[in-house]
């Protein structure tokens, strides 16, 4: 693809490279194999591939044209786990419309977000994709045939999501990329159909984070979503059914003018900036949106709560997921924020005795979590870079609790009572505001109806 060399320094320094180069995709068909091509310079060389899930029927042309669409726009999207190796100030891409321009920008300046923040890199001074303005692309039509999509994750959220459509009736076939043991065990319990696709990061890029190169949190949601998109394509179906929820589109904190916020591609603007996108650019047949967008995290909770025979399967701690499998745990590790923010979340629905079941811990009464959990409140410390909920909702949990007899006296939730409940006032974080559902979605009509009766108060 145009690269002289491929191997990467012993030791590597980001400043070395001026270029970031999009060398080019293809596509296996008989496999369902794609290739993403990145380089630095004409110096190192990435290949990133990624299986679809096997067993499609033939494609025809219209189906094909639209999946290669989906493709080359995962190709640009995932080339940002590339580019932040060295952030090099020029970027080589194909001729871009002023819309996928716009998206792309997003996704590598506010998806960076914390990237640029942990590594003091001026993303949005380095970062500019231009768009034609008399360039137009025409999107491919395809047949409806009536099916749902529906990734999972091995959490609570993609579980609420599977089982509110199954309860509106939507013919589900569910989607993961990998096939990690929470997600197995999840997708055990629904009895659904699965498609698994594989992802495989570039060695080279391995070896350039081991020998120094920028690192950092990409927005991998975003890969996942077309990951998915290019999947409901290939194997005929209608829609991509999200599960990501309202706090998602929540920040952090603000630096150098810009929101870092860790979720930001499960946010509403990226959902809603993908979908114009796919309707004016690529196909207006496959649809994408988050089913459980109104609710919160708390909400989401409480529905969750209400599904005991998932309650031993999920897991939405990192540590399972991380890509050096000697480092992966088996399940919760009990310490990070994501482990705290699910075990309070979960708390005002469920009683002790069964959480510790689940946990193999009690969180809310180790004191030496407590700092841990009040920062999820935003209190002395910004809200954590993780996948946890707004600081409105845990303080609405933190209320619920402190006023339940089952849990008021855990060690936590009384230091929350007496420390911080009192500093922030009594008009913050009402747990009525807190579970009420919002309008701002982009779920259809026809799915309303089981959202308001899994979510609604």
């Amino acid at each position: 693809m145009g690269v002289t060399s491929t191997a990467v320094p012993d030791v590597f320094d980001p400043a070395r490279y001026a270029r970031f180069r999009f060398t080019g995709w293809r596509f296996d068909e008989p496999t369902a194999t794609v290739t993403l091509g990145y380089a630095l310079d004409d110096e190192i060389a990435f290949e990133e591939r990624i299986a679809l899930p096997p067993g499609a029927p033939p494609l025809d042309p219209a189906r094909r044209a639209a999946l290669h669409a989906v493709l080359e726009l995962l190709h640009q999207v995932a080339g940002v786990s590339y580019w932040k190796a060295a952030a090099p100030p020029a970027l080589e891409i194909g001729p871009l419309t002023e819309r996928r321009a716009r998206l792309l920008t997003d996704v590598y300046v506010l998806g960076l977000g914390e990237y640029a923040y942990r590594n003091d890199v001026d993303v949005a001074g380095r970062v500019r994709f231009t768009g034609d303005p008399a360039r137009e692309a025409e999107p491919v039509r395809l047949p409806r045939r009536g099916r749902s999509l529906v990734p999972v994750g091995g959490g609570k959220d993609s579980v609420v999501a599977l089982e509110t459509m199954r309860a509106a009736g939507a013919d589900v076939t569910l989607f993961s990329v990998g096939d990690a043991t929470a997600i197995a065990a999840t997708a055990e319990v629904a009895g659904l159909p699965r498609l698994v696709a594989r992802r495989e990061i570039s060695p080279a890029l391995l070896a350039a984070n081991a020998a120094g190169a920028l690192n950092g949190h990409v927005p991998v949601t975003a890969v996942v979503t077309l990951i998915a998109l290019a999947t409901a394509v290939l194997h005929g179906l209608d829609e991509v059914v999200l599960a990501n929820e309202r706090s998602a589109s929540q920040g952090n904190l603000r630096w150098r003018g810009i929101e870092v916020n860790h979720q930001w591609s499960k946010g509403l603007a990226f959902e809603r900036a993908l979908r114009d996108l796919l309707v004016h650019e690529v196909t207006p047949s496959v649809d994408v949106f988050s089913l459980l967008r109104p609710a919160s995290e708390l909400g989401i909770a409480r529905a969750f709560a209400a599904l005991p025979a998932y309650h031993r399967a999920f897991t939405s701690c990192n540590a399972t997921f991380r890509l050096d499998e000697r480092r992966r745990a088996t399940t919760w590790c009990g310490r990070c924020p994501k482990c705290r923010f699910v075990f309070l979340a979960l708390a005002p629905w469920m009683a002790p005795d069964a959480l510790r079941d689940v946990f193999g811990a009690d969180l809310l009464d180790d004191a030496s979590q407590t700092a841990g959990f009040l920062a999820l409140c935003g209190f002395e410390e910004h809200k954590p870079f993780e996948c946890v909920g707004e600081r409105d909702e845990s303080l609405a949990a933190f209320r619920l609790l402190a006023a339940d007899p089952r849990w008021a006296g855990h060690a936590v939730v009384r230091a929350a009572r007496e420390r911080m409940l009192p500093a922030v006032g009594p008009g913050v974080g009402d747990p009525e505001a807190v579970l009420a559902l919002s309008d701002e979605h982009e779920i259809p009509a026809r799915l309303l109806p089981a959202v308001h009766a899994r979510l609604g108060a």
